[in-house]
């Protein structure tokens, strides 16, 4: 190729690759429905955007090595202290079972309906084992099933991905040695790429948490660190056995999410930017490679293996995994029917099948168009079916707030028992003791740990938040609690009005909107409730009543809408105010 055809090549693949997330954001679906038919389309047009052409044989060691990054971003959002009891049974049963009944099934399927040898079926089964992170995450945060539904799915796709990549590799090498080794045999390689993997993990890991802990480093080379140290550590292992660098890199994250230490940066808005970035750039690199014609006699014969996987496979996974545990029927059957394939099947399909369709593999040339359609279709399908199902089944999270209070004054904590009686799940957060006795005292669940700590630690503690409302007396705090939560929280972060004279460490107007109409700032709400007002909550009856402010509107589902600078509430008949009486007469 020459300059001019790589440079237009490399650039379109960027341009395709954020122009599709940017359009998927806007139609609000998966980006994965519109990277992969817009690189396939893009692949199909032009002679351009061949990655293999590009790259060269570089092109499956950088697959690996990207794949490595996801996985350690997805790594970062596994705190082990969350994943306890029938959970982790239930994490560790969808792992095995999940394994090997979908070999089994998926390869005997493979061998007449896709008219596969042994060997090519054995691959492609071992290849949709996967599912992934990078695809059941947005599957979940669009659908927001129960917090324990949404943990567990993603421990499982966050680890079936090492676990696949590793059986994948064995499989292939199996079939290119010609042999059919015995399981014990099988296992011994298997457990020697997990040794390889979770100790360059751990020396990964330790090497980042003293950088990270010792050294000062700015927020960009924290961020560089991170990166250099993954790619370092993967591109180690795999070099010393294939595809161990996708365990090292799950370790890493999982080690740096959950070592104690002095603010390790876990989380960094460029490194997720990067990985937002890089997902795209796989997926349109990789659909790009799947021309029309390969596709010719594939698409049927796929669709009914979708079929077999989603109708049969994975609800028989689902029910074996969680048989004997506390987990409830609709959330049985929610794990049941949510397993779509992502970037990493893409990945190992790529990098297998044209080496083992080399070889003469039979069948080997229809794993790479197999594995797309699998992938397409599964997506599709759980993408517009899941949220049905999951209301169906009534595993949805509760559709009332669950607002986040900051701040432990007597008028807060009166504040946050009028919101509780309302409607909202109130949780509360004060630093200073006297004020967290008083909270415990009123009967309101007490957040545990360090707000901005818990924030910046893959938001744990942060879980379902659905507002956070900054009430403390300190106008700086207020401030700069809201640059930070608004990075970790999915909904808004209100903090109350400063004064209007006040100019401390951070300009007023800095972070959050505004709490409450004009002049209740902090120190006039403390003010009037030393002079007797208190917070009631009154039915709406078509007019707020006269001396009152009103201060948040409640609705019969119980979602909060606060007063702020932006405007009023404008209640309905049937909401609940939740108002500040005036003071009491001397």
């Amino acid at each position: 190729m020459t300059d001019d055809q790589v440079f237009l090549g490399l650039g379109l693949i960027v341009v395709l690759a954020v122009g599709s997330q940017l359009l998927a954001g806007r139609l609000r679906v998966p980006a994965l429905l519109v990277l992969l038919p817009v690189g396939f389309t893009a692949g199909a047009l032009t002679d351009d955007i061949d990655p293999e052409r590009l790259l060269g044989t570089a092109f499956s060691p950088l697959v690996s090595l990207a794949v490595a990054v996801i996985l350690y971003d997805a790594g970062l959002g596994l705190d082990v202290s969350r994943l306890k009891g029938h959970n982790r049974r239930v994490v560790v049963r969808l792992l095995w079972i999940g394994t090997v009944l979908t070999v089994v099934s998926a390869a005997l399927f493979a061998v007449p309906v896709l008219d596969m040898s042994v060997s090519g079926s054995v691959m492609l089964a071992s290849i949709l084992v996967v599912s992934g992170p990078t695809v059941v995450g947005p599957l979940l945060n669009f659908v927001r099933p129960s917090e324990r539904l949404q943990r567990v799915l993603i421990w499982e796709g966050s680890l079936i991905d090492p676990v696949g990549g590793i059986l994948g590799a064995l499989v292939f090498h199996g079939v290119l040695a010609g042999d059919r080794p015995g399981f014990g045999r099988q296992l011994g390689q298997f457990a020697a790429s997990a040794a390889v993997g979770v100790a360059g993990g751990a020396v990964g890991a330790g090497l980042l948490w003293l950088l990270l802990s010792r050294v000062r480093l700015s927020e960009e080379l924290g961020t560089s660190v991170q990166f250099a140290a993954v790619i370092g550590v993967a591109a180690a292992c795999d070099a010393l056995r294939d595809d161990t660098g996708l365990i090292s890199a799950v370790v890493m994250g999982m080690a740096v999410a959950n070592l104690p230490g002095p603010d390790i940066p876990v989380r960094r808005p460029f490194f997720d930017t990067l990985v937002s970035l890089t997902i795209g750039l796989l997926f349109i690199s990789i659909s790009a490679t799947v021309t029309p014609a390969s596709l010719r006699h594939v698409v049927l014969p796929s669709l009914a293996l979708v079929a077999l996987l989603v109708l049969a496979t994975r609800p028989l996974v689902a029910h074996l995994a969680t048989l004997g545990t506390d987990v409830p029927r609709g959330e049985r059957w929610f794990i049941g029917w949510m397993a779509p394939r992502g970037i990493v099947a893409a990945a190992t399909a790529s990098t297998f099948s044209a080496t083992l369709a080399d070889k003469g593999i039979g069948g080997a040339d229809r794993i790479l168009p197999a594995t797309f359609v699998v992938i397409v279709a599964t997506v599709t399908l759980y993408g517009l079916t899941a949220f049905p199902v999951a209301r169906r089944l009534r595993v949805l999270r509760p559709a009332r707030s669950r607002p986040l209070l900051v701040g432990g004054a007597a008028w807060t904590v009166d504040l946050a028992c009028a919101l509780r009686s309302a409607g909202p799940d109130v949780l509360m957060w004060a630093g200073a003791a006297p004020e967290r006795a008083r909270i415990e005292e009123a009967g309101l669940k007490l957040a545990p740990g360090e707000l901005l700590a818990s924030a910046t630690g893959a938001g744990a503690e942060l879980e379902g938040i659905s507002d956070v409302l900054l009430l403390t007396g300190e106008d700086d705090f207020n401030a700069l609690a809201s640059m930070t939560l608004r990075e970790s929280v999915e909904g808004p972060v209100h903090r109350l009005r400063p004064p209007s004279a006040s100019h401390g460490v951070v300009a007023p107007y800095t972070g959050g909107e505004s709490l409450f109409g004009p002049g209740l700032t902090g120190p006039e709400l403390a003010r009037r409730y030393e002079a007797g007002a208190r917070v009631v909550n009154r039915p709406y009856d078509g007019e707020v009543p006269a001396g009152h402010e009103l201060l948040f509107v409640v609705n019969a589902a119980g979602r909060l809408t606060p007063v702020t600078g932006a405007g009023t509430a404008a209640p309905v008949r049937g909401d609940t105010l939740v108002l500040l009486s005036p003071p009491s007469r001397p």
